[in-house]
């Protein structure tokens, strides 16, 4: 058995591939034209065209552009379909910009807060190793309510973009290294017996002013001004954010709960898990239903023909063709290109081995049914823009579905008498570096 690659197997190597024709095919095709484009399958990505059995209409879709924060876009955009039926828009943005603000101020806060409260844990340990990683753009949905229950919503219009917010690498890189320093000395400040917490303070008012002189500083107070569908003029003065979501927004968030399907041996079905991860704000942790495929599938479907689109988390990187605006294993054959292997898996597996997480969060709006009255695709409103898929909106084969989304947010109306009873039970507790999701 040979433990090193050597000139021997190396020739061995050569001349299997010199005696395959097909794969040097494949080496001049893939020379000149783009992987994916070349592994695109119409006639198989043909069959997920169509109209939708269950639709949920929305106020077009949005672009997080060169950003991470797909899951607050995707919070945002529920909600924002709250104030738009209030006052009869035909479109309506809520400020990403607001809210991802005192989101990157309260990752801030958490991280440093980690680092005190766990000074004595080695720093090449697990728990420390974890929380120096920093902050990424990246969250939760339950970290989405937080935020909104705290600090409110505002119109975009109030708040818009900024070329710093919409194009977040470099600045949370930068963030990072600052943070990394600060953590630096707050351990010595801890272990020498002092109170870090002037220190911590002065630490969080760095972090503040640089968020301000890249996304500018949060509204506190501000004015909403609408023309609704048709045409008539209104203004409401000197809401605070606060006022304005339990205003015209008013959606209890509570009520709706993060199930996941993650069939891993560390995580029991129909069980909540729970754990704290660097994203949390200081006093709630993480915790989701972990469901089996089909309870999950049908819970989005219920909640879609309540007429409510849903908040769901999948594998982005899996069999997407982002032109085309499809998700699906049968239309993306990449794998056949490179030599015909495969990468297919138990979906528990797949978690386990790091081959695949929840990378990306939409919605749902929209299932199709077979003849059997089976979910066989879905619609989906994504939030790269209106120049991909079908004017922004992407489809994803059932195969996909049920291997590659592993959470979804549901109105607890929606969970059957069982289920409710599931969300009582004892939290399975997961270390934050072990979670999938």
């Amino acid at each position: 058995m040979e433990k090193e690659i050597t000139e021997a197997v190396l020739k061995q190597f050569g001349d299997n591939y010199r005696q395959d024709e097909t794969a040097q095919t494949l080496n001049a095709a893939l020379s000149r034209t783009d992987l994916e484009q070349l592994a695109y399958v119409p006639a198989a990505a043909a069959k997920l065209k169509g109209a939708f059995s269950v639709e949920v209409k929305t106020r077009g879709v949005t672009s997080q552009e060169r950003s991470g924060r797909c899951w607050l876009f995707a919070a945002l955009n529920i909600l924002r379909e709250q104030v738009a039926e209030k006052c009869q828009l035909e479109n309506f943005e809520l400020s990403q910009n607001y809210l991802s603000f005192y989101d990157k101020l309260e990752k801030a806060n958490n991280f440093l807060q980690m680092v005190i409260d766990h000074a004595d844990e080695p720093i090449k340990g697990q728990l420390m190793q974890y929380v120096l990683r920093g902050m990424t753009d990246g969250g939760y949905w339950c970290e989405a309510a937080d935020l909104v229950e705290k600090y409110g919503v505002v119109p975009k219009a109030v708040q818009p973009e900024t070329y710093q917010s919409n194009h977040t690498a470099q600045f949370v890189s930068t963030l990072n290294r600052l943070l990394r320093k600060d953590a630096a000395e707050l351990r010595e400040l801890v272990q020498a017996g002092k109170d870090p917490y002037p220190r911590k303070q002065e630490m969080l008012l760095e972090v503040y002013r640089a968020e301000c002189i890249a996304f500018g500083q949060p509204v506190t107070v501000f004015d909403f001004e609408y023309k609704d569908k048709d045409d008539n003029y209104y203004i409401d003065r000197g809401l605070t954010p606060q006022a304005f979501y339990h205003k015209y927004v008013g959606l209890p968030l509570r009520e709706l709960a993060a199930v996941i399907n993650e069939p891993t041996a560390d995580k029991k079905m129909d069980t909540p898990i729970r754990f704290h991860a660097i994203e949390n704000m200081i006093g709630r942790d993480m915790e989701a239903l972990n469901l089996s495929a089909d309870a999950m599938e049908a819970l989005c479907v219920k909640q879609l023909q309540g007429g409510e689109p849903v908040w769901f988390a999948c594998d982005a990187g899996a069999f997407g063709m982002r032109k085309e605006g499809i998700w699906d294993p049968d239309s993306s054959k990449i794998e056949a290109l490179l030599g015909g292997f495969s990468v297919d898996f138990p979906k528990g597996k797949r978690l386990d081995y790091n081959a695949s997480s929840a990378t990306h969060a939409m919605l749902l709006t929209g299932v199709h049914f077979d003849a059997d009255g089976k979910p066989d695709r879905w619609k989906i409103e994504n939030s790269w823009g209106d120049d991909v898929g079908d004017k922004g909106y992407f489809v994803c084969s059932e195969k996909y579905f049920r291997d590659y989304v592993y959470e979804a947010v549901i109105d607890k109306k929606h969970f059957t008498p069982d289920q409710l009873k599931m969300l009582e039970k004892e939290p399975v507790i997961i270390n934050a570096w072990d979670e999938d999701y």
